[in-house]
């Protein structure tokens, strides 16, 4: 009977972080594609008008300003993590709950691991929540930096000073 209950226990913890842990990681991604999508897109739409006008600096200053509010995303992710530990109650310091969020999502691991049993394997889905988003964000800046070159090489190869 002992053991019946301890499987039950088991199986019934690891659901619920199975079902809360992909709920959160879908708020997150979901906010992830929607920032970072609107911030590709911006740069793209102010980038076009650009190269139309041979204003090469201007280009440059758009990737920067965009990388900042990608970077700015990131952190904020972050922070979107930390407080579901605090709200969940898993981790009652905030200062804890950002750094461990934060190990988790850059995959770093330098943290200790403060999540109570029942909800360890949390970490993971903050992991999978950074791996997912930094993989995006690669593939969103790959398209951005070919945007730049172009501008680079228009502007200093073919001496448009």
């Amino acid at each position: 009977m002992d053991t019946e209950l301890t499987q039950f226990t088991f199986i019934w913890l690891l659901a619920r972080e199975i079902l809360v842990g992909t709920a959160l990681l879908l708020v997150v991604l979901i906010f992830h594609g929607s920032a970072i999508n609107h911030v590709i897109m911006r740069f793209e739409r102010q980038t076009t008008n650009n190269l139309a006008y041979k204003a090469y600096n201007w280009i440059f200053i758009h990737f920067y300003v965009a990388f900042i509010f990608i970077a700015l995303i990131h952190i904020f992710e972050v922070l979107i993590w930390a407080f579901f530990l605090l709200k969940l109650g898993l981790i009652s310091n905030v200062l804890l709950a950002v750094i461990f969020s934060g190990s988790c999502y850059t995959t770093v691991g330098f943290a200790t691991d403060n999540l109570p049993y029942g909800w360890r394997t949390l970490a993971f889905f903050i992991t999978f929540t950074g791996l997912f988003s930094l993989a995006w964000t690669t593939s969103a800046m790959i398209g951005m930096t070919n945007i730049y070159r172009e501008a680079w090489k228009a502007k200093y190869l073919r001496g448009h000073h």
